[in-house]
């Protein structure tokens, strides 16, 4: 299926925010395709820009020192792909690696940021819904780290069964 911007999948990003402002939202959109197993973004760079991925999955990581990338979540079709760009300092707090071909809706953060500023609803729904990615994120890398080194710490430092 060839979606043009504003016409949401139905499902992901795009159905939790109303009409209104997806449409004021999608204006912005610029289609883009990545190549599989290419870097989108590193940890630490400037977060300038954002997407919301139509097709194909994007490896979130964070650099574990003296390990290398830990692979925290995967992301496809209808998720946000970048929270960064909207908080100072504006830098990644992951990185990120497309798994397979991707294509996706490109947006400037600071026309984005712009466009909230004019109107303040769709600001508060898209601060909403950034907020939320933002908690599930953080649950996912909790959860990851949490396997990779939860069970090394933990014993003997637990009750006993």
């Amino acid at each position: 299926m060839n979606q043009q911007p504003g016409e949401p999948s139905g499902e992901g990003i795009l159905t939790a925010l109303p009409t209104e402002h997806r449409g004021r939202l999608m204006a912005l959109a610029r289609d883009t395709a990545f190549t599989g197993s290419r870097r989108i973004f590193e940890e630490g760079e400037n977060a300038d820009r954002f997407w919301i991925i139509r097709s194909g999955t994007v490896a979130l990581d964070v650099q574990m020192p003296g390990r290398g990338r830990a692979v925290v979540e995967t992301i496809g079709a209808g998720d946000l792909l970048g929270w960064s760009w909207l908080c100072p300092p504006r830098e990644w707090h992951l990185g990120a690696t497309t798994r397979d071909p991707v294509r996706a809706w490109e947006f400037d953060a600071a026309a984005v940021r712009a466009l909230c500023a004019e109107h303040p609803a769709l600001g508060l729904a898209l601060v909403t819904v950034v907020a939320g990615t933002i908690g599930d994120r953080l649950r996912a890398t909790r959860t990851r780290l949490l396997d990779l080194y939860g069970r090394q710490g933990s014993q003997g430092n637990g009750p006993a069964p």
